[in-house]
């Protein structure tokens, strides 16, 4: 199994990740997928689990990014209603676009993690960009756009494999 493809923590979904794990680990910075991560793709302002979210983050002094591969558009709206940056047509599974913005930003690599559902893209992204990735299951595959749908038939085998091979390791063993 290529290490590129291999998360450092899984979560179910990031909303089930204890702050105790964020504390531990001593991250300062999170850089989030949108779609599917903070909430499905068809939603156009937060939710209230993803406001609780990051409040709960920046009630620990973590800075949240979105770091979406879409266009600005919805994602500026979202993250606008959320109060929280984003960055946006990133090129994941790319890693140059977030090493620059670690690097312009200052963000120390072993503090930053990269959360997102998607092996093929946030997964190879965070690990090419040397900092730490969680995988988290999509919330809705049920309306993702086509090219989401074509990343999933990639996704499916590799994540089994994973599962299988005991690379998936839960949040709750890192505590």
């Amino acid at each position: 199994m290529r290490k590129r493809l291999i998360p450092f923590a899984y979560a179910t979904n990031v909303f089930e990740v204890s702050d105790d794990f964020f504390k531990k680990l001593g991250i300062k910075t999170i850089l989030f997928d949108l779609d599917n991560t903070l909430d499905p793709y068809t939603v156009s302002l937060p939710s209230q689990r993803s406001q609780d979210f990051v409040k709960r983050m920046k009630d620990l002094g973590i800075t949240t990014i979105v770091t979406s591969n879409n266009r600005g558009g919805r994602v500026n709206t979202y993250c606008k209603a959320l109060g929280i940056e984003c960055v946006c047509l990133m090129a994941k599974p790319f890693s140059f676009k977030i090493k620059r913005l670690l690097k312009e930003r200052g963000f120390e690599l072993d503090k930053t993690i990269l959360i997102g559902d998607q092996i093929m893209t946030d997964v190879k992204a965070g690990n090419g960009a040397h900092i730490k990735v969680m995988l988290t299951e999509p919330l809705d595959t049920e309306h993702e756009p086509f090219t989401t749908i074509i990343n999933r038939i990639f996704d499916r085998p590799v994540r089994k494999k994973l599962m299988k091979k005991g690379y998936l390791r839960s949040w709750r063993e890192l505590l």
